[in-house]
């Protein structure tokens, strides 16, 4: 019951969310302000980057974990460390990228 539950909350959420910022911006169009600021901007795929980079670095510390499990019997303690040791050095990683490209795109 709680999954049908938890579903039909979360469209009904969705509904409403979308209900109100279509709502919001007929308010503003009235007032006059430019549709312009409605326009989101298009991502340079730096979501997609920072995802890539996260799992890259989850596969990579489970493959750590798994050695240092075998090597040195460390069991759960291997596996936790070194998920979020490489997921943060992926995530990191992501983070000096984007900026590099940023810095790219916009010198100055």
């Amino acid at each position: 019951m709680l999954p049908i539950i938890i579903t039909l909350g979360a469209f009904v959420m969705v509904v409403y969310l979308r209900k109100y910022e279509n709502t919001e911006r007929m308010a503003m169009i009235e007032k006059g302000v430019s549709p312009e600021l409605f326009r989101k901007e298009r991502s340079s795929g730096g979501g997609t980057l920072r995802w890539s980079f996260l799992l890259i670095g989850i596969g990579i510390g489970f493959l750590m974990g798994y050695w240092l499990d075998r090597t040195f019997d460390m069991e759960e303690t291997g596996y936790f460390s070194m998920l979020f040791i490489f997921g943060g050095l992926g995530l990191g990683l992501s983070y000096f990228m984007e900026e590099k490209k940023n810095q790219n795109k916009n010198p100055q």
